[in-house]
């Protein structure tokens, strides 16, 4: 599994917006870009009002055990209780579909129908926002999963998505017998979500880590938003780009990991911490790379 080093550094000193537009825009004039990776995290779904993974509304009671999130979603839970883990998925895939893809979900999509194959998106995010906002499945590299698919436990580890008669489930019903025979394939065999566990490992076939890997290194702008750098590909992923020579603009409204990159980069006028929300900055950053 790959490890994650996490970066420090003190807060930038305060610029305005108009300040950070012009800094954008030249950044972006003076070497424009051709191939672009990003790389999103939380904070983008944030914006949609889906409640970060290990917020409040992450923890889950089975019985008299409260559960956090880094408990639950583990293999090992599974095979504990596989009816209980399958309750809290569903549940949360109720939230995921309620929510709607922002501006900068739509802005992302109008990035890649202008770029074509010089476009890549790496999501941590399991929502399928990014998806639903007009991104490509063949340029979205869903690195952690989609909670809208399952996947057979033995034999052929082929995603299919969860059947759509399944309603959202509240986190007081548990699931229904014949609810929970739908979580079956059709030959009977028991599924999982189809997500990546903290107990588990990157790997090509289920979560295309490597492509994300490969079209980091190959970019001319990677663009990271919204993301703790509390898992592994967006510190890998910056790596690789930056070790190419990348321009590198981070996006967040906290300080974060990447800021420090950020920073060090803009000194050499190859890069921007751009503090605030993605709904704001990107549909700017598309505005400047497709004008």
């Amino acid at each position: 599994m790959y490890t994650m080093k996490i970066m420090t550094a003190d807060a930038p000193a305060h610029r305005s917006q108009a300040a950070l537009e012009d800094a954008l825009h030249a950044l972006l004039e003076r070497d424009k870009p051709r191939r672009v990776v990003v790389v999103t995290g939380a904070g983008i779904s944030a914006e949609s009002d889906i409640p970060t993974f290990r917020g409040a509304q992450g923890y889950w009671t089975v019985g008299a055990k409260e559960y956090h999130p880094e408990q639950l979603a583990k293999l090992e839970a599974f095979e504990d209780m596989p009816r209980e883990v399958w309750h809290w998925y569903l549940y949360r895939k109720g939230i995921c579909n309620a929510a709607e893809p922002n501006a900068a979900h739509r802005a992302l999509a109008e990035l890649e129908a202008a770029l074509g194959d010089d476009f890549c998106l790496i999501t941590q995010n399991v929502d399928g926002l990014h998806l639903r906002a007009g991104n490509s499945l063949a340029r979205t590299l869903q690195v952690h999963g989609n909670t809208d698919y399952m996947r057979p436990i033995e034999g052929d580890s082929t995603p299919i998505p969860i059947p759509a008669d399944i309603p959202p489930q509240a986190k007081d019903d548990p699931i229904s017998d014949a609810h929970w025979a739908r979580l079956h394939t059709s030959d009977g065999r028991p599924t999982r979500p189809h997500v990546l566990w903290f107990d588990e490992c990157y790997n090509e076939s289920l979560y295309r880590a490597d492509s994300a890997l490969e079209a980091a290194q190959s970019c001319d702008l990677l663009i990271v938003i919204g993301t703790s750098g509390a898992a592994a590909i967006p510190y890998h992923a910056a790596a690789a780009a930056l070790q190419n020579g990348a321009l590198f603009i981070d996006i967040n409204l906290e300080e974060n990991p990447f800021q420090e990159k950020a920073r060090e980069r803009e000194a050499v006028g190859r890069g921007l911490w751009l503090r605030g929300s993605s709904s704001l900055w990107m549909p700017k950053i598309v505005a400047r790379l497709v004008g």
